[in-house]
């Protein structure tokens, strides 16, 4: 199996006023971008692009009290820092992992986009991605999907 890893112990992050901070380690695994009208929402553009890090590689810095959420009737979650609306990491339902926004890095990633998922529900004008070779799923892919991409 083929990992990522960071090019450092670890690999700090921040939202844009710096309020929120976060600290990954460990391996750093691939990028996925998701299409969905959601994550379109959330981001301001045609795609959201992330990580799924393991809990025990995740730890918060500074801000956590400055963090709001927003839960839809779905059950889709964002939270974001009240001082600037940054959309920062949260963790999933399950506890074991956290979804990080990418551009949240304050360093360069050893990593790539291994997906582009919800392309199903992009938007009529987002055409970038298609060229590329990069795997394309209409939904999210499942647990070993994903597994088998990060190799």
């Amino acid at each position: 199996m083929r990992t990522f890893r960071l090019r450092r112990s670890s690999l700090k992050g921040n939202c844009l006023c710096g309020e929120v901070s976060f600290e990954l380690s460990g391996i750093l695994p691939p990028i996925y971008q998701c299409h969905c009208s959601l994550c379109r929402k959330v981001s301001g553009a045609s795609s959201n692009s992330a990580l799924i890090v393991r809990a025990d590689s995740f730890k918060w810095l500074s801000g956590t009290n400055s963090i709001s959420r927003y839960v839809s009737s779905s059950g889709f979650k964002s939270e974001f820092c009240q001082c600037c609306g940054s959309p920062v990491p949260n963790i999933s339902s399950s506890k074991d992992t956290y979804w990080v926004p990418v551009g949240l890095m304050s360093e360069d990633l050893a990593t790539t986009i291994k997906a582009h998922v919800y392309v199903n529900s992009r938007a009529n004008w987002d055409e970038a991605f298609i060229c590329d070779n990069v795997e394309k799923f209409a939904t999210m892919p499942s647990e070993s999907e994903w597994l088998k991409l990060s190799e």
